[in-house]
């Protein structure tokens, strides 16, 4: 496996908790040092649940981590998933599903906030960017968006802020690499249920920024209404109210095509695709692709960057993957199908990079389907999947389109440009153009 090394100017100071910094870098200057990135999937967020009632409990406890896949996280995992060339961490965690000691109050186990802030850790520790979430958390807002009840939304809405509140409050402290996510896939299908979510969203901006100290600039990232492209860029019209400037980012989830990435078995209404991309479909199969190639695939990524990145909004796609399979059978290619998953990949990166949106690698360390990583044995599961991210990264050159800068520099002062094309004479802080390349001072 090729590794990726970037010359930086200067070694970047990352600070861990109880440290105070500054916390300057707008939501797109941040985005843009985040790309690639990885999630810690089937993790944080699962849950050793026993009965219908793990929720509103403390059932889950630690080994809560390890009852979807069997390995707990170390710095060594983080530290291996940094050199395959991941700039940033997606956390799914769980908070109401098995980790509250007081259901009233709605108090997060000390034990839990302990270990969540052991993994954010390791992720700080080896210079990552990371994204902390609260996932699907056993259904109790995400599948109750579209309700209408006055009564009941209050009590989400109330629910929301004091679990964000804990959150916040525990890591207000940590410098601009943290960044807060409210939801996941918020289950909203239409103008009305968006609406909704657009008060839950108000609701986590209020509650985080309300802790003070580093959350009061914290970067925050708000979800498109089932994390669908189309239905975001369709009904997400504005971001949340809020007394940041410039911090606010919105997620989708790219798993497109369904029929590729995710169906198990032919139907009626169409096939599974084995097949896709350009040069890889396998004549006499009816396991092509027939919708959903680059072509339909840039179409959303420009959706979005029309609708968003343009405007200086970053795009986070907080999830994207495709479960790799073993193919046999007449007219059936094994060779082409790995092709398939590598090109995928590979494509999903490129544009995304190309369009200023994060795309942030689905992996769930359980040995097959959309596992990359074998945390366990600290190796590469699918080298398809892998070597598709690294030929983007290479290609792209995305690790070396920023370079990091001390200020004072011995760089001359004069020859920069800001992002609007103005030439600036003396730059302090930010992202500027010398010599065509991005270089940020600090």
């Amino acid at each position: 496996m090729r590794k990726i090394f970037t010359t930086l100017f200067c070694a970047l100071a990352f600070l861990t908790a109880g440290a105070q910094a500054a916390m300057e870098k707008t939501a797109m200057e941040i985005a843009r040092e985040m790309m690639p990135g990885w999630n810690l999937g089937n993790t944080l967020e699962a849950s050793n649940w026993r009965t219908n009632t793990a929720l509103w409990n403390n059932e889950g406890g630690l080994d809560a981590e390890i009852s979807w896949q069997g390995t707990r996280t170390t710095q060594e995992v983080i530290d291996y998933v940094k050199q395959q060339g991941f700039r940033s961490v997606r956390i799914p965690c769980a908070w109401a599903l098995g980790h509250i000691t007081d259901a009233e109050a709605k108090t997060i186990d000390a034990a839990w906030m302990n270990r969540v802030k052991e993994v954010v850790d390791y992720c700080i520790n080896a210079g990552l960017y990371v994204v902390l979430n609260d996932h699907w958390d056993g259904g109790w807002l995400e599948e109750h968006i579209a309700t209408t009840n006055r009564n009941t939304i209050n009590g989400y809405k109330d629910t929301l802020t004091k679990l964000w509140t804990q959150i916040a409050e525990a890591f207000k402290d940590y410098d601009e690499h943290l960044l807060f996510a409210g939801l996941n896939e918020p289950n909203a299908d239409n103008q009305a249920a968006t609406n909704n979510l657009m008060e839950y969203h108000q609701t986590f901006v209020d509650a985080v920024r309300a802790t003070g100290g580093n959350n009061a600039q914290r970067v925050l990232v708000v979800q498109g209404p089932s994390t669908d492209a189309e239905k975001t860029c369709q009904y997400l019209s504005r971001l949340p109210d809020d007394t940041a400037t410039d911090r606010l980012a919105v997620e989708v989830h790219l798993y497109y095509p369904w029929n590729f990435w995710g169906m198990e078995k032919d139907e009626s209404w169409g096939n599974c695709f084995y097949y896709w991309g350009e040069g890889n479909h396998v004549a006499g199969s009816k396991h092509n692709a027939t919708y959903g190639e680059e072509a339909d695939l840039l179409n959303l990524v420009k959706k979005l960057k029309a609708k968003f990145t343009n405007k200086g909004i970053p795009v986070i796609n907080g999830e994207y993957g495709v479960n790799h399979r073993s193919i046999s059978g007449a007219n059936e290619s094994q060779e082409k199908h790995d092709a398939s998953i590598k090109a995928y990949y590979k494509y999903m990166n490129k544009i995304c990079f190309e369009n200023d949106i994060v795309p942030m690698v689905w992996d769930i360390n359980s040995g097959g389907g959309m596992t990359i990583i074998d945390r366990s044995h600290l190796s590469i599961v699918c080298p398809y999947m892998m070597d598709g991210i690294t030929e983007a990264i290479e290609e792209t050159g995305i690790h070396n389109a920023i370079q990091e800068v001390c200020s004072p520099t011995p760089l001359p002062s004069s020859g920069f440009y800001n992002l609007a094309g103005q030439q600036v004479e003396h730059p302090i802080h930010g992202i500027y153009i010398h010599k065509g390349k991005k270089v940020v001072f600090r």
